[in-house]
């Protein structure tokens, strides 16, 4: 499957999967950014995506972003298949969890993207659910 992307910075190389088996692309910084301790600051990726009907991209931190004093603030981001357009460019929230400021080099590879097949959905409002109540949070136990 090919998508259509556009790159804000074509200095700066088209994302791709680095390994045979990797399910996901990283995305880096278009820019040079500094984030003040306790600070959100959002990122620019550098990317717009047209995602296939039936689609959704889901953004997540990669495992190393952690070490550089940051932190993705929503845990995942969910990019819908309508913010698309030209100026439509991903952002990647975060939080420097600090007490000093931190620098994000420009290409530095934040986040990582992954390309999710899904399903619309209604919903059908019922008064009562047909299947027995399993207690709450937890119930199967701590171990």
């Amino acid at each position: 499957m090919k998508l259509l992307i556009k790159r804000f910075d074509k200095t700066l190389p088209l994302p791709v999967h680095k390994t045979p088996g990797a399910v996901a692309v990283d995305l880096c910084s278009r820019l040079d950014i500094d984030i003040a301790p306790n600070e959100i600051a959002y990122v620019s990726m550098n990317v717009a995506i047209k995602i296939p009907d039936g689609y959704f991209v889901l953004l997540a931190p990669r495992s190393s972003t952690h070490k550089l004093g940051i932190m993705g603030i929503n845990g995942v981001g969910i990019m819908d298949r309508d913010y698309s357009g030209n100026d439509d460019e991903y952002h990647f929230a975060v939080r420097n969890f600090t007490d000093k400021p931190v620098h994000i080099d420009k290409g530095t590879r934040l986040c990582q993207l992954v390309l999710i097949k899904c399903e619309t959905f209604e919903f059908d409002e019922v008064d009562v659910m047909p299947d027995p109540s399993r207690g709450g949070f937890g119930t199967t136990g701590v171990k």
